[in-house]
């Protein structure tokens, strides 16, 4: 049996008074007398978006390079991922999930756990596409789906984002609803009532919110304000200084508060320096901070999840509300029980961070790995 040497606990969306025990990888214990020194043990992080990761674009990534992922970001707090592939050849996309189906039992050992993939596209919206490449956009077409998906027999396509006022889009969300595939909206420049109509198909959230959709209007609320309105639709934000105004930010936790779920968007250029990048096959380029493509549009991130709730938290959020979106909202947007949750008898994937909410050790299945630090 192990104690972790903390003060407290994030545990059901409250703060445990504390330390934590862990025993043969899972966690037994909590509430024990608290160690010193203020650390805070949390739900390994989870993240919901990820394209790529420390010079590892997953469009051309080989197993060797997914399994990379896995530990890097394991190494920043985030205990599982889902591997997010854009729109590309189909001949791309399907070697991809290939890679990603073969390699995912062993980028598990030592890393951050595969949830599954997340398909962001081909059938989005013409209007809306950011840097998904136009020539490969598609409306709904679900043959192309079921082609895809069969490239992954065992890790799964388990969520799909498309845009909702695409001809065949509602029926092709009740079928995937009816699979248990958890469906997005996203690129897409649908009205408040076509987004409303894809929500009552059966989508529970919007990617990566104001990016990419239509915008909140007083008269027209778009796909942003419909998600901001609509009870239970989790909306996904990528918060890092560059894709939303820190005001904005703040307004998604009001308005949707409990169902706000921290993304990174990730890229190869993530946990890496500025410099020239690739985004399935789009070169993109990183000042500042900043992921651009040739057009100057934003293409992803240079975000890490840590880092993201850091930026959050230092908006004045509450820092609960902050790791609620990076742990537990994540794993309910994905209907997974398994991740995102610190309690007696649950996997011992856990972030112990400290009073700036910096990753100090990261444990998977109660196993300690070395941490990155503060990026």
């Amino acid at each position: 049996m192990t104690r972790l040497g903390v003060s407290s606990a994030l545990v059901d969306g409250r703060v445990v008074d504390g330390d934590v025990e862990v025993d043969d990888g899972v966690v037994t214990r909590i509430g024990l007398p608290p160690a010193s020194g203020g650390l805070r043990a949390v739900p390994g992080l989870v993240d919901a978006q990820v394209n790529g990761f420390d010079g590892v674009d997953l469009m051309s990534a080989t197993a060797e390079e997914v399994v990379h992922v896995s530990r890097a970001l394991a190494s920043r707090g985030v205990t599982s991922w889902l591997p997010t592939l854009i729109t590309g050849p189909e001949r791309d996309v399907s070697h991809a999930l290939r890679v990603l189906d073969a390699a995912h039992a062993s980028a598990a050992e030592g890393g951050a756990r595969l949830l599954g993939v997340h398909l962001e596209g081909p059938f989005l919206s013409p209007r809306r596409l950011g840097t998904h490449p136009r020539e490969h956009r598609r409306d709904p077409d679900p043959e192309l789906l079921a082609r895809l998906r069969g490239h992954s027999d065992r890790l799964g396509v388990v969520a799909v984002t498309l845009a909702p006022e695409l001809p065949g889009a509602l029926d092709l969300v009740r079928t995937l609803v009816a699979e248990g595939v958890v469906v997005s909206l996203g690129h897409s420049d649908a009205t408040a009532a076509q987004a409303h109509a894809g929500f009552d198909a059966g989508a529970v959230a919007v990617t990566h919110c104001f990016n990419a959709m239509s915008g909140l209007h007083h008269r027209e609320p778009g796909l942003a304000g419909a998600a901001l309105a609509r009870p239970g639709v989790t909306v996904q934000v990528v918060v890092d200084g560059h894709h939303l105004a820190d005001d904005a930010v703040r307004v998604v936790f009001a308005a949707a508060a409990g169902r706000v779920v921290l993304v990174t968007d990730a890229t190869a250029a993530s946990a890496r320096d500025d410099g020239a990048y690739v985004l399935a096959g789009v070169a993109l380029e990183v000042r500042d901070g900043a992921v651009r493509n040739d057009a100057g549009d934003l293409a992803g991130s240079a975000l890490t999840l840590d880092a993201a709730v850091r930026n959050a938290a230092s908006l004045g959020l509450d820092p609960v509300a902050v790791l609620d979106a990076a742990t537990a909202a994540p794993a309910r947007m994905l209907r997974r029980d398994d991740v995102g949750s610190l309690r007696p008898g649950s996997r011992a994937d856990v972030a112990v961070l400290d009073d700036d909410l910096v990753v100090r050790e990261v444990l998977l299945g109660g196993r300690s790995i070395e941490t990155a630090g503060a990026r």
